[in-house]
């Protein structure tokens, strides 16, 4: 796996965390246990640890706890998306029997 993910960016964790949705607890779990690599390189605030993006996200589909919330939010959205439909139908039927 980790010839493939040569050219991935490198990101801190913030920002893996940002992109992914995958927690800063995580992503310490998976480099200190060797899923994903890592490495440390001086910021502007002292040393930094950084991840590979790549590697950060195909480790997180394999992550059941993961898939459940982002399938959770999937079903949100879908949710949201099937509510504004039927207030824009009820707005519809709403101004019809108001023109009567």
């Amino acid at each position: 796996m980790f010839e493939r993910l040569d050219e991935s960016p490198w990101v801190t964790l913030a920002k893996a965390e940002t992109e992914t949705g995958v927690s800063r607890s995580a992503l310490r779990s998976w480099y200190r246990n060797g899923e994903i690599r890592s490495r440390l390189v001086d910021g502007p605030n002292g040393p930094q640890r950084l991840v590979q993006l790549d590697a950060v996200i195909e480790r997180a589909a394999t992550s059941p706890r993961i898939q459940r919330r982002a399938e959770r939010e999937v079903s949100l959205e879908a949710q949201v998306a099937l509510l504004r439909h039927r207030v824009d139908q009820l707005e519809l039927r709403l101004a019809a029997l108001e023109r009567e």
